[in-house]
């Protein structure tokens, strides 16, 4: 099975019978942690670049030496505090429908291996465009799903440069432990969480984030199973740090090299909407023939907030 890159017909889109069923990656569970497409936290912007963070940090800690002579001159001890902006984009994300009037008309008709299209009955797809619509709104959410995760920073400079949102992974400079190549281990979850601790992760909502080989072996690593005749295995969710409890989510489109650690309290969906259409809406496309044309738009970003507050483990063994 493989989808077309066309219009919908009565012969490259058939109809079947039997329960409908979604099946490959499809799970968005950073997306839906941080608010969803549909509400939740999300932040509506009027310009494709946004503010993530308005940043500023204190000198080292020192003891002070300050004589009573000294303490009457004020000036000497000025110091002024400089803020930075950090900034993100939301981008395009743009899908295209379309179904001939004749594929519209066949909802009652069965494809029958060797028999073409016969008469059966219905099936369970009663409106093409609905059903095609639907289906494109969920690959819009795994496709926003891998951008938020993996994501290259890209800011629109003219109409021919496409904006494109910086996802977690390329967010996190300060708090990074590179791997080298070596398996995932309690030594390396250390190291990231006692970095992320000295520059001043909160750890008030951390989640860790990973892809299907990196949660067996956090599973492998954490994982304690009692005796029992009956039940075994392991299936770590929740890890006790000496920072906090960490939450452990398998998501099948984080990089399969890399573990996130993500302040999750801090990220939300930003959506810049047009005007009088909303923030992802389903539009109608000008009529070339016997069919209909639609399109799913919508312009999103992601608020990553301050980048120290999130950390990552890179290039590690994926076999």
């Amino acid at each position: 099975m493989s989808n077309v890159s066309a219009a919908a017909t009565v012969w490259n889109v058939p109809n079947y019978v039997g329960e409908l069923y979604l099946i490959g990656a499809n799970k968005t569970p950073f997306l839906n942690m941080i608010g969803g497409l549909q509400g939740g936290a999300i932040a509506v912007v009027q310009a494709f670049e946004f503010p993530v963070a308005q940043e500023y940090n204190l000198e080292s800690a020192a003891q002070p030496s300050i004589t009573e002579t000294a303490s009457l001159t004020a000036s000497s001890f000025l110091i002024s505090y400089v803020r930075g902006q950090d900034v993100n984009t939301v981008q395009i994300f743009e899908k295209t429908i379309s179904a001939s009037y004749a594929k519209q008309s066949m909802i009652g008709a069965i494809y029958v291996s060797g028999a073409g299209n016969v008469m059966l009955g219905t099936q369970p797809v009663g409106n093409e465009m609905d059903f095609q619509a639907a289906a494109t709104l969920q690959q819009v959410a795994v496709d926003v799903e891998y951008t938020f995760l993996q994501g290259a920073y890209q800011k629109a400079t003219n109409a021919g440069v496409a904006a494109k949102t910086r996802g977690m992974n390329e967010c996190c400079t300060t708090n990074t432990v590179n791997a080298s190549s070596a398996a995932l281990s309690k030594t390396l979850v250390d190291q990231l969480l006692r970095t992320m601790a000295g520059n001043g992760a909160p750890f008030n909502n951390a989640v860790i984030f990973v892809n299907a080989f990196q949660k067996q072996k956090l599973s492998n690593i954490y994982g304690y199973a009692p005796e029992d005749r009956n039940v075994g295995g392991v299936n770590i969710k929740q890890i006790e740090t000496d920072f906090g409890m960490l939450g452990i989510v398998w998501d099948p489109f984080q990089a399969a090299g890399t573990l996130l650690c993500a302040e999750v309290s801090v990220c939300r969906p930003v959506f810049c909407p047009v005007p009088g259409k909303g923030v992802l809406f389903r539009d109608s496309l000008a009529k070339t023939g016997a069919g209909d044309s639609e399109m799913i738009y919508g312009q999103i970003g992601l608020d990553h907030g301050p980048e120290e507050y999130h950390g990552t483990i890179t290039s590690l063994a994926t076999s």
